[in-house]
Order: structure tokens, then C-alpha cells, then sequence
């Protein structure tokens, strides 16, 4: 059976499906589709099986993403950790592949690649594994005093410790203000990396988009921001999806610290899980660093068709010299180089 095509940011049926599927996330919301493309120009689509007219039973979200530098691409979906296919039945996805092939050869794709958190079942025979990563989850259905006793304690509960003795204070929002100390601290993290850091845009057109279902939290250290995180939510999931600091302010804890008031404002909320999102396999610091939160961890794995060809990432670049000139540049350059490069890397 041939989908139906229908546009998210348009059709008031997507946003009924997301709100009430049990395995949509942040990353299906109409508020990221519409950073995405007011930000890069992405164009989101739905393939589904309901006709038009009644409501929306199901639906395979994806992006085109067209680029000179790498090429045209589906992706489900850009810049997200993860985005599950969204069907009832198990039974449903037997033609969705078949579409997402017919997609991709429509467009003339590279390759349609899809981000599910669930491993897809053989019959899916025209996608194939692609990248692996490790994804960390916090269950939040424990008491605080549970949670505490879970995390690390030299790494995570003696930095936490440190900095309510060095009394580091918490602000939360979405002010510019906030988005602009917030802004800092990423140029200072991404240099570190030797990588140019997302468009300041990005970040503006998201927190706009999603609204009050995003936050920004910073610590600061005698009323200077010296760490922040930046979290979306749907439903009862809270999603860290960005951190920043300054690195000379490293032995005040200050990420512990928002961390654990990520986690106590989370739990207060109702929220039951913090989803800490993906780490790259080889990245054995930050999965230690997400181990050390008592989370539960597991693989989560891509899937493409056809699975020759792999986008240019800025983040596994093989070119060092590259990452030397990024460590290099002005900030102003460095702002300049994201905002150049990420269009094309989505």
C-alpha cells in the first residue's frame, strides 16, 4: 500500500498523534520541526497509512536535508538523539520500509536513515545497521534519598558537596540573558573540543518553538555563569540535550550540581525518566560520566538504505588540522564556521 504524504508543521493530526502515542518524544514535537527549519531550512514529512480526513493512526517522520557539500538525505530526524517510528501494532511496520526505499530513490537520497530506540526486527530487510551508540536513561520512580545513594560517590556526590560549600547558585529560564551566558559557555566547551559550536540561531528558534517545554539552567559562582544545561520535555520524560562550562571553574562542581538540580526539579515535577541521551561507543568519558548518575544503559543503533555512503560529521572528523584552526579562531569565526557547517551536517 502506497503512504500518504502529509506535512507536520501543517497538518493538525501530527500533534494529536505525538501527544498521545506512548513512544513519541520531544523530537516528534511540531516545536523541533520547526527549529529545524527555521534554523537550517529542513523540510519535515510524514508517511502514513491514514487517509486523509480522519485521524492519524500512525507515521514515519523524516526530514529532507539537501546540501552541495554532502548531498541529499532523509533523516529521522536531524540533530535528534532518536526518533521512533510511530505505529500501534508491530504488524503496521511491515511496509515501511518499502516506503522509506521508494523515498529515498524518489529524491535521489544518498541514503534515508532512521533513529529508532527500539531495535528494528528483521523484516525490516532494506535498512541496515548504521551507527551504534551507547543511550543512558534515570529512572525517576525512586525516593531523592535512593537517587543520591546511586550516584557516584567520589566523581559525583563529593562534587556535588563542594559545591553547595562554595554556595554556587541556580537560575533557570529562557531569557535572553540566559541564552546569552548560556551562548558563552558553549564557544568556551566546543573550543575546547576544537569544534565550532551550532548556530547561535539554533538555539533561539528552539527555545521559541518549544516554549515553556524548555529550559536553561545556569550555575554561577559569585554572580558569574560558570556551567549550564539546556532540557526539553514531553510528557512525563525530561530530556538533557545540551551542557556547556567553563572549564576554570572545573573543581567547584558546577555540572554535578545542575545535574543533580536537574534531577530533584525533575522528580518534583512528575517527570519519571531524564533521557542523557547518546554517547559516541568510543567516548568512554562521558559514558562513564553518564554511568556515575545510576542511570540504565543500552545500545541504540541507526539504521539506513541503502547502507553505503555516511554523511561527513564534525564530530568523528578525521582532520586535525581542521579541529587546530577551530581551537584557534576568534569567536566570532568560530560562530561564523557553525553556522556555515551545520546545515549541511544535519
Amino acid at each position: 500500500m502506497a503512504p500518504y504524504r502529509i506535512n507536520p508543521l501543517a497538518d493538525p493530526r501530527w500533534d494529536d498523534l505525538v501527544a498521545r502515542h506512548p513512544s513519541a518524544s520531544v523530537f516528534h514535537q511540531r516545536g523541533w520541526l520547526e527549529a529545524l527549519h527555521r534554523t537550517y531550512g529542513y523540510e519535515p514529512f510524514v508517511l502514513t497509512s491514514t487517509p486523509p480526513g480522519t485521524p492519524l493512526q500512525n507515521g514515519i517522520l523524516l526530514c529532507k536535508v539537501s546540501s552541495w557539500l554532502t548531498g541529499t538525505r532523509l533523516v529521522s530526524v536531524p540533530f535528534a538523539d532518536h526518533c521512533e517510528p510511530l505505529w500501534d501494532m508491530q504488524g503496521e511496520s511491515a511496509d515501511y520500509s518499502q516506503w522509506l526505499r521508494a523515498e529515498a530513490e524518489r529524491h535521489h537520497a544518498k541514503y534515508v536513515e532512521v533513529r529508532p530506540l527500539c531495535p528494528l526486527s528483521p523484516r525490516e530487510g532494506n535498512l541496515q545497521p548504521s551507527h551504534s551508540y551507547c543511550f543512558h536513561e534515570l529512572d525517576l520512580r525512586l525516593t531523592e534519598s535512593e537517587l543520591f545513594a546511586r550516584l557516584h560517590k567520589d566523581s559525583i556526590q563529593r562534587k556535588i558537596r563542594r559545591a553547595e560549600r562554595e554556595q554556587l547558585a541556580c537560575e533557570s529560564g529562557r531569557s535572553g540573558k540566559l541564552q546569552d551566558e548560556f551562548y558563552r559557555l558553549l564557544l568556551f566547551t566546543r573550543r575546547r573540543h576544537r569544534l565550532p559550536p551550532q548556530p547561535r540561531a539554533w538555539f533561539h528558534n528552539l527555545i521559541e518553538s518549544v516554549g515553556d517545554q524548555s529550559l536553561i539552567r545556569v550555575a554561577r559562582h559569585n554572580g558569574t555563569a560558570i556551567a549550564a544545561i539546556l532540557t526539553l520535555r514531553h510528557a512525563s520524560t525530561v530530556v538533557y540535550k545540551y551542557g556547556c562550562s567553563d572549564e576554570r571553574f572545573h573543581q567547584l562542581g558546577a555540572m554535578p550540581f545542575l545535574f543533580w538540580r536537574l534531577i530533584q526539579e525533575s522528580k518534583a515535577s512528575g517527570a519519571e525518566t531524564i533521557d542523557f541521551g547518546r554517547s559516541d561507543a568510543d567516548n568512554e568519558g562521558l559514558i562513564t560520566f553518564k554511568d556515575h548518575w545510576g542511570t540504565a544503559k543500552r545500545t541504540l543503533t541507526y539504521y539506513r538504505y541503502p547502507e553505503r555512503g555516511r554523511a561527513k560529521s564534525l564530530s568523528n572528523s578525521d582532520s586535525s588540522g581542521m579541529r587546530q584552526i577551530f581551537a584557534m579562531l576568534p569567536d566570532s569565526f568560530l560562530s561564523l564556521a557553525g553556522r556555515l557547517l551545520y546545515r549541511h551536517m544535519g
